[in-house]
């Protein structure tokens, strides 16, 4: 029998500005974007640790983050 230990995803996440001709509201709503992602996160008490957020000269946010995979124990992945 096997059980799992401890468990996290690594991700890269781009939030894309859509193609609006006013580009400033766009990217304005990316970031309200990125904002709801971690309130979303928190609201499920998901663990996580953000390891790179950075604004793109398009106006998109890339966002490199280790998260907890399901329900799954972290272990030490996230110290």
């Amino acid at each position: 029998m096997k059980r799992i230990k401890a468990a996290c995803i690594c991700q890269t996440l781009q939030f894309i500005p859509k193609e609006d001709p006013d580009h400033d509201y766009a990217v304005s709503f990316v970031k309200r974007e990125v904002e709801q992602y971690k309130k979303t996160l928190e609201r499920n008490q998901t663990k996580y640790r953000i390891l790179e957020e950075t604004e793109q000269p398009d106006g998109s946010v890339m966002i490199k983050i280790v998260k907890q995979y399901n329900t799954s124990p972290v272990g030490d992945y996230l110290d």
